[in-house]
């Protein structure tokens, strides 16, 4: 049984990806930094999965010493660790960068950036130490370099986060740990949706880009979790929205009609 850690899987994307490991046989670690909520995920997974292979841990990817004892409990409890996601991220409102607090800024970089380093540096000590292990980081936007009107301070922490990962690629070669990158594409969660609460204006023309391109986490966390345990390969980016995807689903929008959305213009 191979056993995941997922950094930020009480919601969204997170959330999905151990849904998706459990149901594909794995025994899944989940965190997050509200302790409530994780019972109640916890909870929920293991009703319909097992208690046995569904294990909870609080953390705050911004504090090492929490991200150190993530793993370290994970790996009491199981055994071991395969492979560790790292997921935790934020977004923010669209905004010119200048607009932004210094608190804001802060926020999303800790996070972002500062915490997906904090679980590569923890994950590859304990990886190398039991001579096994993936490591996957999840990118976003901007993680190729693609910019965005009112997202710079978001894009430039995912950035940062493909140069991590592609160094590290280099750094473990010869090494027994794989280091890979998942990309999700445009799904709909409300890091993607919440940027909108203070636009309303705005609202129904990016709904119909999402529409058009964007998917649900039922639809993408499955397909990624059966890659990532297929995938035996370091420097792998397993990519959901790819440009010959993207390109089909804009010509064919006029004949498919897609409605991620109900009539109060939130997920369903």
């Amino acid at each position: 049984m191979k056993i995941v850690v997922i950094t930020g899987s009480t919601r969204g994307i997170g959330h999905g990806l151990a849904d998706s490991f459990l149901a594909l046989g794995c025994g899944v670690v989940i965190s997050g930094r509200t302790v409530k909520v994780i019972e109640e995920v916890r909870a929920d997974l293991s009703l319909r999965y097992g208690a046995e292979r569904v294990f909870d841990h609080p953390c705050d990817v911004t504090d090492f010493e929490q991200v150190e004892a993530l793993w370290n409990k994970a790996q009491g409890h199981f055994g071991k660790v395969d492979i560790w996601i790292n997921n935790a991220g934020i977004s923010h409102a669209q905004m010119e960068f200048w607009k932004h607090t210094p608190e804001e800024i802060r926020a999303v970089v800790q996070t972002n950036l500062m915490g997906m380093m904090h679980g590569c540096v923890v994950a590859l000590q304990g990886m190398l130490e039991q001579g096994f292990g993936s490591i996957y980081n999840m990118q976003g936007l901007g993680s190729d370099g693609r910019q965005m009107k009112g997202l710079t301070l978001y894009g430039s922490t995912k950035y940062g986060v493909a140069y991590l990962t592609t160094g590290l690629v280099k750094e473990t070669k010869g090494t027994a740990v794989v280091v890979g990158s998942l990309s999700p594409g445009m799904v709909v969660t409300d890091l993607l949706t919440s940027q909108y609460q203070e636009r309303p204006e705005e609202w129904e023309q990016a709904k119909r880009i999402f529409n058009i391109l964007a998917d649900r986490v039922e639809t993408v966390t499955p397909w990624l979790a059966e890659r990532v345990l297929a995938n035996k390969k370091s420097g792998a980016r397993i990519e959901w929205l790819n440009g010959r995807k993207m390109a089909w689903r804009f010509l064919s929008a006029p004949f498919r009609k897609r409605d991620l959305f109900g009539r109060d213009g939130v997920p369903i």
